[in-house]
């Protein structure tokens, strides 16, 4: 296996799907991790349409359920000798309450513990094959959660409205930056680096449960607005450019890479921990590591 290895969640669409498109141009062998196998054969014909002969390799879960992300995550890790990058980018905004068959909110469970899960399956590869990168995509709707109580969010199933909706999309996605943090100061940046990024307003499939999502999108990329190609830009950066070679940690900007700050509310090194040890708790219990 000559080429490097990127494995990408939600690659089948949106900003996914832009980044494993340049991934596949700068000669990634690509990994894909996808729930539909008609979006998957589709995006496989893609790359090959577009970048020729990449090997393109196909996982199946459903990264909302905590079973088939720990599950995928050891198929990959026995399937690839190395690792090069990993990209948690399989997102969802739902507008009322879902829960898993496993009980969890299905936001928090897509946005967050399935990604946490994935990571964590794939960890020792990517350190056997360091340097390796996790590149985590975050979002700007993290400024929106205003506190965070680790022990009582990663339980809340509470229903709520389409206006409410926001502040708890925003909460999955400031555990995005918090965990990431953490995990990078757990981790040898010498092996692997961590760093999440906020890829700015896109018009792509996030918000498809909203009522005329699509009507929206089609109008908004007519309009040229909220192109998913400049997110897809600091995905790829993140995953590939030598400047971040050496950077874990880090929370940065579509606009030019610039760093960000962790949000207030989950900036401090103590809550993060918090937030690692109540999700391995809860894991634990669920069944997800044993």
């Amino acid at each position: 296996m000559t080429r490097p290895v990127a494995v990408i969640t939600g690659a089948t669409s949106g900003l996914g799907r832009i980044a494993a498109l340049d991934l596949a141009g700068r000669g990634y062998r690509i990994g894909m991790v996808a729930r539909s196998r008609t979006k998957a054969d589709a995006m496989t014909s893609e790359l090959k349409a577009v970048v020729g002969d990449v090997p393109v390799d196909v996982f199946y879960a459903d990264l909302g359920l905590i079973s088939h992300a720990r599950r995928v995550g050891q198929e990959i890790a026995a399937f690839y000798p190395r690792l090069d990058v990993l990209v948690n980018n399989a997102g969802l905004h739902a507008f009322s309450q879902r829960t898993t068959t496993e009980g969890f909110a299905d936001m928090t469970a897509v946005n967050y513990l399935g990604p946490f899960v994935l990571a964590q399956a794939l960890t020792d590869r990517l350190l056997s094959s360091g340097p390796s990168r996790i590149v985590n995509v975050a979002s700007e709707a993290s400024q929106q959660a205003k506190t965070i109580a680790p022990a009582e969010d990663l339980r809340d199933v509470a229903p709520y409205t389409r206006r409410a909706s926001m502040s708890l999309y925003g909460r999955t996605k400031l555990m995005t930056i918090m965990w990431t943090q953490e995990l990078a100061r757990r981790l040898d940046p010498a092996k692997v680096t961590v760093n999440c990024c906020d890829p700015g307003f896109n018009a792509t499939g996030l918000g498809r449960d909203l009522p005329g999502s699509e009507v929206l999108r089609r109008v908004l990329n007519t309009l040229r607005i909220g192109d998913p190609r400049k997110g897809a830009g600091i995905i790829v950066r993140l995953a590939t450019d030598p400047a971040f070679a050496h950077t874990s940690g880090g929370y940065f900007s579509v606009r030019d890479a610039k760093p960000l700050e962790c949000p207030e509310p989950g900036r401090d090194p103590r809550v993060q921990k918090e937030l690692w040890d109540q999700t391995m708790a809860l894991l634990a219990y669920r069944g997800a590591f044993g």
